[in-house]
């Protein structure tokens, strides 16, 4: 049997193999993966293809992992004489007698703490509950999923108990002007009053930032203070730093001053979103309209991407290749959102949503009407779209783009359904009948 000496494991949690799987999403909420080293030993080509994509996912960009093929018996022959890394990943075409012996064999190899998640190709609930008595951290069935093996590395080092990490929505223009603030502030407002859970904006426009105008705001602290010493940002400190527009919605506002150094790091940055993300459920970040490197990793390591676009050449280019490059950087991730803003603008040419859809591969579920007179009107006193008028339909676009976001727009969709009540009548007939 495998020693807990050598395996110094946290026990998962029991499932049932035996029930037939659901379906792995592709999209994984998973929390990032800490600055460990992780190194797998496949059997199966299929499943060293699906872990390749798994290590390059952008929840695992700190982790430093190999692949190489051979299972239980080339590991073994490598740690004879290596130290073993913080995680293996070991996969077995073997039943369950014999996969068993063969982690005894590992086991006499590995040095204490080593964690292992196990591959295996048979559907068997007394080897899983063996395993996981052994010290096995994950029990995982081929075929696997890349979300699947994200959530495996994920639980092994994440505690079961602890608060689920917020998610993070990155607002970014495909040009200067398109209006991407605009459709940030208005769509984390939509989500907080929907959801009635905590948002913070976090406006990442440092001297030009209009996040503080917007809502009417002039705190005299705010995420510059925080970027100049991310190390020392905790939870209360976050909440000094914070400016709070209602109940559930605050503002991480930018200084808005050009006698201030306005470079901005991306490890600081990065530190910076991983605190307020751990304190709030939903993090919508004012990304500037520049792909500087700092930018770039903000984009590319949010969870939802919005792009905000107006109808006319310069933004299609944009968008087109915003979309190429996040498609193939995030390949584990939803495609980003498309806003087409400021639409059918009187006496302006302009590409229709149908060709400008069509020309980036990728469908607008948000289309907002040019309306200067709401949105004049919105921006000069400091409110939101909805607080001027909550049925136009800028508003509902707004709504519909936060549905969107937090995964409510099914539920949205029943609803309102016209049709809802006359169904429920007939449910009722047939069912008196």
């Amino acid at each position: 049997m495998i020693s807990d000496a050598a395996y110094s494991l946290r026990p998962a949690l029991e499932r049932n193999l035996a029930a037939t799987p659901e379906p792995a999403t592709e999209e994984s909420h998973a929390r990032p993966i800490p600055r460990v080293n992780i190194q797998a030993f496949c059997e199966d080509q299929e499943t060293a293809s699906v872990i390749q994509k798994a290590f390059e996912d952008r929840r695992l960009s700190k982790a430093h992992v190999t692949l190489q093929m051979g299972g239980v018996e080339a590991a073994v022959a490598f740690y004879r004489d290596a130290s073993t890394p913080n995680l293996i990943i070991i996969e077995s075409l073997l039943d369950r007698v014999e996969m068993i012996s063969d982690l005894e064999r590992l086991a006499e190899v590995c040095d204490p703490g080593t964690k292992v998640i196990a591959i295996g190709h048979f559907n068997d609930v007394l080897l899983y509950r063996e395993l996981l008595q052994q010290g096995i951290s994950e029990y995982v069935v081929a075929p696997l999923k890349v979300a699947q093996v994200i959530e495996s590395i994920s639980s092994v080092y994440t505690d079961p108990e602890a608060v689920p990490v917020g998610q993070v929505i990155a607002f970014i223009g495909a040009k200067g002007g398109a209006g991407s603030s605009t459709v940030c502030h208005n769509t984390a407002f939509a989500i907080a009053g929907t959801l009635e859970n905590d948002v913070v904006i976090a406006d990442l426009d440092l001297p030009f930032g209009t996040a503080g105008l917007d809502f009417n705001q002039d705190p005299l602290q705010g995420i510059a203070d925080a970027l100049k010493s991310p190390e020392r940002l905790d939870e209360v400190l976050l909440d000094r730093l914070l400016s709070r527009c209602s109940d559930h919605l605050s503002l991480f506002a930018a200084p808005a001053m050009l006698e201030q150094h306005c470079d901005v790091d991306a490890s600081a940055c990065e530190t910076v979103l991983d605190v307020v993300r751990e304190n709030v459920p939903w993090v919508a970040v004012d990304v500037p309209h520049l792909w500087a490197a700092w930018a770039k990793e903000v984009v590319l390591k949010s969870d939802h991407v919005v792009i905000t676009a107006t109808p006319d050449l310069a933004s299609l280019r944009n968008t087109k290749n915003l979309v190429k490059h996040l498609k193939v950087a995030r390949p584990n991730d939803r495609p980003p959102l498309l806003v087409l803003n400021q639409v059918s603008l009187p006496k302006r040419p302009e590409i229709s949503v149908k060709d400008f859809t069509h020309a980036v591969e990728l469908e607008s579920k948000v289309v907002i009407d040019f309306d200067a007179q709401l949105f004049g009107t919105a921006a000069n006193n400091g409110q939101m779209i909805e607080e001027v008028s909550d049925k136009s339909k800028p508003a509902d676009a707004f709504r519909s783009l936060a549905d969107l976001l937090t995964d409510r727009s099914e539920q949205k969709s029943e609803r309102t359904s016209l049709l809802g009540p006359v169904l429920d009548r007939l449910r009722l007939m047939i069912a008196r009948a």
